[in-house]
């Protein structure tokens, strides 16, 4: 996700849209509350710290057991199979730096495969460089502000192929307009209400692009396959059906479809996710961005929509950054304004703000098919969705985090179990898989353990009798699932960011990218404040550089693995904790040194050689280095101790890093963030991207001078164009694999 800075200049704060706001109210407790009070006990009753410790991991004391003489030998045990080597890290560290480049370990090749504005197709010219392409070219043009993406291995029949590398197609989120530098001839025009043609053309950059590319001739390169007919973009005006358990909701009725089975657009893609069927995920975040309401509309509401709106941060009188409804009464422009306008729903679009925050199914091998809303999943600011292993027999499985602090982490449950003949049909199997299922919520307990709560309409409360929101049905409960979460007493977590699935053991990872608004346990937090708990247990001033931040301004990645007999069940421990090296030792609990300290984790990637690809979104390291990408090979849920935090909270620390388990690969440009990451099955080209280079900067449009003249000037230093979100292809000089 984007630190998303400033895009509008002067606005009251009370009604700019704060992404790190605290929008849950509930009561539910937080780590620290259930550990401090399971501890004390343990250590009063069982006589100290190892005790607790021991309980805490979940370990146990074995005890001999007596045998018969008289017992009969056991079989000897079978031959083991081979085993695969061990993988390694098999490159040198990348040293830490703030150039204008993306800097990568040494033998491998770095090149661009397509950045915002270029074309998709013949026709549309080149990107100029100066803003003059059309609003109506975006259409087919690449779009802004990179972010999530997949690659879909294709065969020479157009066939979804999980096993091919030399062809596929690129599905890739764009997020957000960055500034914007490279959309506007000089940047947004000034004035409260905005201009048509400047908004057309931020309607279409948003969205996902879907291109074909191929592996060139001499067996390394990658480019994108320009007139292919896969090429598409899905946009911020892309019809959509509604599926799932909440299409045909009146809270989802608006003037486009008054029978709320469809709506249009899809906005703020962060992360991603995958079917094993072969399409793509798409998740919308901070939508927030582009949804204006008015003042007065709570008298025009009922409670319950009241209640909502709340929850889900669009307060009456609350003006959008993008002020995208400013733009004229065009049915384009006036449906980003989630007011009451009309005499019913169906006539206004009041309930746009419920039609976002939904993960969206793409077929990238049907250019025509329309993609879908699949409500099943739930609503909320999905940051991406993460499917474990796919296995025959067995339901489909997927996670996901929902990007505010104090919010939750989620599980998606399919009712139908995964049946391989499902391989390549599109939208077909994600309605099998994907409409029809249970959602959890994750409770965490402070020994260790956690469960997963079903969100089920006439369970845990979720009904129409209850006393916090009476709850019409099912679809209620997915479209309201931040307030089920709060009725079922989920654990408040510190912004969810991506996720990752290990493809061997199964175990699942999610950063926890930073908090920088922290108050000491002893401390009264006010507005959007949180204490220190377990899961999220560092209390600090940050390093130089940025000595006014508190909190945890450097973040972590937790993870957790579920019982084999009860997945309703888990267990957890953090895994690494993001930390300058020469941070006190309270901090830096991860034990980081220079080839490997990183803060702020935000992307995240296993590829299927169990090799985990670590990204950065950072604001408070950014006066010693650009944000990076790391490489890791992580251990197992449970292999570090009971550690106390600065600060003083205890928690769960995964087994130090050291140069073997976590090593640097590349650094990227100026004001960037490194996000979004795919590799192609046979682990030897990596794609990942670099989003809003020289973000921070204002520009000088008249010298034409900028924070940053990345891509342009990968190549060649001396080239100095606007800055621009791109992909990048990274492989070896060798044609070897990646990273080892």
């Amino acid at each position: 996700m984007s630190k998303q800075h400033d895009i509008v200049a002067s606005q009251d704060s009370i009604n700019e849209y704060d992404e790190d706001a605290v929008l849950n109210p509930s009561a539910n407790p937080h780590f620290d509350d259930i550990l401090a009070a399971r501890l004390s006990r343990r250590v009063a009753l069982k006589g100290g710290i190892t005790t607790a410790a021991s309980a805490l991991l979940g370990g146990s004391i074995l005890s001999a057991c007596g045998s018969s003489d008289d017992s009969p030998a056991p079989a000897p045990a079978p031959a083991p199979a081979p085993q695969p080597a061990p993988l390694k890290i098999g490159f040198t560290a990348v040293a830490k730096n703030k150039n204008d480049l993306v800097t990568v370990a040494d033998g491998y090749n770095v090149s661009i495969l397509h950045a915002l504005g270029d074309p998709l197709h013949f026709g549309d010219t080149s990107w100029q460089d100066d803003g003059s392409e059309s609003a109506e070219s975006y259409n087919r043009r690449v779009g802004d502000g990179h972010d999530g993406m997949y690659w879909f291995g294709m065969s020479d029949a157009g066939a979804f192929d999980a096993k091919r590398s030399d062809r596929g197609l690129l599905a890739v989120n764009h997020e957000y307009v960055v500034a914007p530098y490279g959309l506007h001839p000089a940047g947004r025009a000034a004035g409260a209400a905005r201009n048509a043609t400047e908004v057309e053309k931020e309607i279409y950059a948003h969205g996902i692009s879907v291109v074909e590319v191929k592996r060139d001739a001499t067996g390394t390169g990658m480019s994108m396959v320009r007139g292919s007919r896969y090429n598409r973009r899905v946009t911020s005006a892309t019809t959509m059906d509604i599926t799932g358990p909440a299409k045909g909701s009146v809270q989802l009725q608006t003037l486009f479809s008054p029978t709320a089975v469809q709506t249009r657009g899809t906005n703020n893609n962060c992360a991603n996710g995958y079917t094993p069927w072969g399409t793509y995920l798409t998740c919308e975040e901070n939508y927030l961005n582009v949804i204006s309401r008015a003042a007065g509309d709570d008298a025009q509401r009922s409670a319950k929509d009241v209640a909502s709106l709340n929850r889900y941060g669009l307060p009456q009188n609350r003006k959008s950054p993008y002020l995208w409804e400013t733009a004229g009464t065009a049915d384009l422009f006036a449906r980003w304004n989630s007011s009451v306008t009309g005499a019913a729903a169906t006539a206004d679009y009041r309930n746009t703000i419920n039609t976002f925050g939904w993960v969206v199914e793409i077929d990238p091998f049907a250019p025509d098919s329309v993609p879908a809303k699949r409500t099943a999943l739930g609503r909320f600011n999905h940051e991406g969705a993460w499917p474990a292993e796919a296995v025959a027999g067995k339901p489909i499985v997927i996670y996901m985090g929902d990007d505010s602090r104090n919010e939750y982490i989620y599980k998606f449950v399919s009712k139908a179990n995964w049946d391989a003949a499902d391989v390549g049909k599109g939208m077909a199997a994600g309605a099998k898989y994907l409409d029809e299922g249970t959602l959890y919520v994750a409770k965490f307990n402070a020994d260790g353990s956690g469960t997963w709560v079903e969100l089920s309409f006439g369970k845990n409360g979720l009904d129409a009798t209850n006393a916090t929101y009476a709850f019409a049905d099912q679809g209620d409960v997915l479209i309201n699932a931040r307030i089920a979460g709060d009725i079922v007493g989920a654990t408040k977590m510190d912004r969810p960011e991506w996720g990752a699935v290990h493809p061997t053991n199964g175990e699942i990872y999610m950063t926890l990218t930073n908090n920088s608004n922290r108050v000491a346990n002893t401390a009264t937090p006010t507005g959007s404040q949180l204490k220190p708990d377990a899961a999220n247990p560092r209390y600090y001033e940050d390093m130089k550089g940025a000595a006014s931040q508190k909190g945890n301004p450097n973040g972590h990645i937790i993870r957790w693995k579920e019982d084999a007999a009860d997945v309703t069940k888990l267990t957890w421990d953090v895994y690494l904790f993001g930390a300058q090296a020469d941070a006190a030792a309270d901090v830096n609990l991860s034990a980081l040194a220079d080839s490997n300290d990183f803060s702020s984790p935000d992307g995240l990637y296993f590829d299927k050689r169990g090799m985990l690809w670590i990204q950065t979104d950072d604001g408070a390291y950014t006066d010693i280095t650009n944000c990076m990408m790391l490489a890791a090979l992580p251990g197992k849920v449970g292999d570090g101790a009971v550690v106390n935090a600065a600060g003083g909270t205890q928690t769960r620390a995964g087994a130090k890093a050291t140069s073997d388990t976590l090593r640097r690969f590349l650094v990227g440009p100026k004001e960037c963030e490194i996000t979004g990451i795919a590799m192609t099955p046979d682990a030897k080209t990596l794609f990942f991207n670099v989003q809003h280079p020289g973000e921070e900067t204002a520009p000088d449009w008249n010298a034409k001078t900028f924070g940053s003249y990345w891509p342009a000037n990968q190549a060649d230093p001396t080239v100095k164009k606007r800055p621009r979100s791109a992909t990048v292809v990274i492989t070896r000089k060798d044609g070897g694999e990646i990273g080892i």
